[in-house]
């Protein structure tokens, strides 16, 4: 017990686990409560565990949003924080759920929950390890595409300026940019602006 006890441990100082997997190392609630009061772990969020030790980065709470809702798709502002297009600093971490998906309300962590149907909602998801987690989030250019679709929610400013900056960078190209304006719809409503970009 001692030696899958010390696994887990190990696997605690790389990637935030969740009780459900300590669990296959044979770490009993029990056991879990008695290895944060001994602070061999550290709660970060509800359901979340990590080494003392644990070097946390700038997309920690996308890591954190992802462990416990893995279905979930980074998207928006909190996309386009992450990939560097925007200035904008959001407060909520936004995600994407497929249309009919149950809306998480956690009382721990800020989310905005944006409901996108197919096919636009499996479309360019890239997956990317943060933090040991698996999460996804949208490629520059869909996330480009999500903010003119949803310009009331973040503004067309926001929107364009992602546009340039992802031109200038070349985080984009036409090519992909035209798909997923087609993909989300808004290829007529982003037209003038992808105009400019020539």
């Amino acid at each position: 017990m001692k030696s899958r006890s010390h696994k887990m441990l190990t696997l605690a100082r790389s990637q935030i686990l969740r009780p459900r997997e300590m669990a296959s190392f044979g770490v009993s609630r029990k056991r879990l409560s008695s290895l944060v009061a001994s602070g061999d772990l550290v709660k970060t969020g509800r359901g979340l565990y990590i080494s003392p030790d644990f070097e946390l980065t700038e997309h920690h709470s996308l890591a954190e949003v992802a462990k416990r809702f893995p279905q979930a798709v980074i998207c928006l502002l909190s996309a386009l924080q992450f990939h560097e297009l925007s200035l904008e600093m959001p407060h909520e971490i936004w995600i994407a759920l497929p249309k009919g998906a149950r809306i998480p309300r956690p009382k721990d962590l800020q989310l905005r929950v944006i409901r996108i149907s197919e096919p636009a909602f499996s479309a360019d998801i890239k997956t990317h390890l943060i933090e040991g987690v698996e999460v996804k989030i949208y490629t520059p250019a869909k996330t480009i595409a999500d903010c003119f679709k949803f310009r009331n929610q973040n503004t067309t400013a926001v929107a364009y300026e992602a546009l340039q900056n992802a031109w200038k960078e070349r985080k984009v190209t036409s090519s992909e940019l035209v798909r997923s304006a087609k993909t989300c719809r808004v290829y007529n409503v982003m037209r003038p602006y992808l105009e400019t970009l020539a």
